[in-house]
């Protein structure tokens, strides 16, 4: 199986996650104003949506990252040479990785001290089961970075053909 078809199924498996993740907090969402609305509320509802907000932020980065879809500077690389493109690509994915990794690890390290805690609206429900998701999407972050590596390297070193998109006004022929 080659990079670029893992690549793929990786980028399905977090679609899938983040569908997932935004089906259940709608639906938990909908409960909840549907309760309220009654005069009733759930006790654990403004918990749950919290940690699934977070959850959902979390994995959408994972996503992002492999979809490369976070933040950048194309207009700005575009008038490097490839060379340089290059080298300032390397040194991007190395403090990318390097701080998802020291993510991941003092996320793991918290995991330690939270337990024996719980929710405090589900006190059946440990905390650092909802804590994972630090160390566990920096791993998908990292996993993410470098199954894409090998083509962001690669498109470094063609030179552009057509200008950047603020030379043309947006529109690139």
């Amino acid at each position: 199986m080659d990079l670029e078809r893992i690549r793929r199924h990786y980028e399905r498996l977090l679609e899938w996650l983040v569908i997932a993740l935004m089906a259940v907090l709608a639906v938990e969402v909908t409960a909840g104003v549907i309760y309220r609305s009654l005069g009733e509320s759930l006790v654990w509802y403004d918990e749950i949506a919290s940690i699934l907000l977070a959850w959902l932020t979390f994995y959408g980065s994972a996503l992002a990252s492999v979809k490369r879809a976070h933040i950048g500077c194309p207009e700005v690389m575009a008038f490097l040479p490839p060379a340089a493109k290059l080298a300032f690509r390397v040194v991007a994915e190395v403090l990318t990785i390097g701080f998802f990794l020291l993510m991941g690890w003092t996320g793991y390290q918290v995991l330690g001290g939270l337990v024996g805690e719980t929710l405090v609206s589900l006190p059946t429900v440990p905390v650092t089961w909802m804590q994972s998701v630090m160390p566990i999407s920096a791993v998908l972050i990292v996993a993410a970075e470098l199954v894409t590596l090998p083509r962001v390297l690669a498109k470094c070193m063609q030179p552009e053909t057509t200008q950047p998109a603020a030379i043309t006004g947006g529109a690139s022929h």
